[in-house]
């Protein structure tokens, strides 16, 4: 679990930072610096969006009892596995052009000496970034937390954060080895990977409470070849939803989350080539 909150936390923060950055770079080179201080106010208001959801979902967690509570917690989990997919999905139509897009709109808010438009731009950027971690993190850790496992989970996201800080210095060098592409690439089958863990884990909630019938339990048993407990086994279970007595309907979840997640891809795909068709005959016209 304690894999689950470092990468998560590194990876929603190398994204956050990558904004921050690319404002920042573009301010200082720009004769616009006075704009530098409405970019930290808005990583501060950011920061406070964030922190505020957290508090309303701690809140809301610990205000509901019993069952009820039970359910707001498998609700999480699934939310952030949704989650997870909407940003791979939304990374894939727009990170090629993040960067061209983020100058575009601090050249317009400097042009119309609006500086508070850096400063929302901004705020809404870190704010999706903090939120989403928020909602990653509750999904996965609440039941640590509950557990007495409060060190190692801060920790993590602790040593999640200072490899992001590492990780975005590292390719601002602009190696040939490690590129951004290659990056984003990389996390994003990590994270459809553990999105599928979550799906596993909120359908386990939904069949521990009686919601979602189990089916045949379990369907097989491969525990004398990889357990889930440990080793091997026991990573594929956290980032990939590997289990080693899955009943029948996790293994029909599981199936059904991999065809939506084809299909998403294969439909984006499909899309692609007729934006960029699109965009050039806008351009060709103007």
């Amino acid at each position: 679990m304690n894999e689950q909150v470092l990468f998560i936390v590194w990876r929603e923060s190398v994204e956050a930072i990558l904004v921050v950055g690319i404002a920042y770079a573009w301010l200082k080179q720009s004769e616009a610096r006075v704009g530098l201080r409405y970019l930290w106010l808005g990583v501060l208001g950011g920061l406070v969006l964030a922190g505020l959801m957290g508090v309303g979902l701690m809140s809301a967690g610990s205000f509901l009892q019993g069952q009820a509570q039970e359910v707001f917690q498998a609700a999480m989990v699934l939310i952030a596995c949704a989650l997870i997919l909407q940003m791979v999905v939304w990374m894939r139509a727009h990170g090629r052009t993040l960067k061209a897009d983020m100058q575009q709109g601090l050249a317009e808010s400097v042009a119309d000496s609006r500086y508070w438009g850096i400063a929302l731009l901004v705020a809404i950027a870190v704010a999706r970034e903090g939120s989403e971690t928020i909602v990653f993190l509750y999904g996965m850790g609440m039941a640590q937390l509950q557990a007495g496992g409060i060190t190692g989970f801060v920790l993590s996201a602790a040593i999640g954060f200072g490899l992001a800080l590492i990780t975005f210095w590292v390719l601002q060098l602009g190696t040939r080895v490690f590129s951004w592409k290659l990056f984003f690439r990389i996390t994003e089958i990590l994270l459809l990977l553990l999105a599928a863990s979550l799906f596993v884990s909120g359908l386990e909630r939904l069949i521990g409470f009686g919601a979602l019938p189990a089916g045949p339990d379990p369907l097989w048993d491969t525990s004398a070849w990889l357990d889930d407990g440990s080793g091997l086994g026991g990573i594929l279970a956290s980032f990939a939803g590997y289990r080693a007595w899955p009943p029948f309907a996790v293994v029909v979840g599981y199936a059904v989350y991999w065809i939506v997640v084809l299909g998403l891809l294969s439909w984006q795909n499909h899309r692609a080539p007729s934006r960029h068709t699109s965009h050039r005959v806008g351009v060709e016209q103007t």
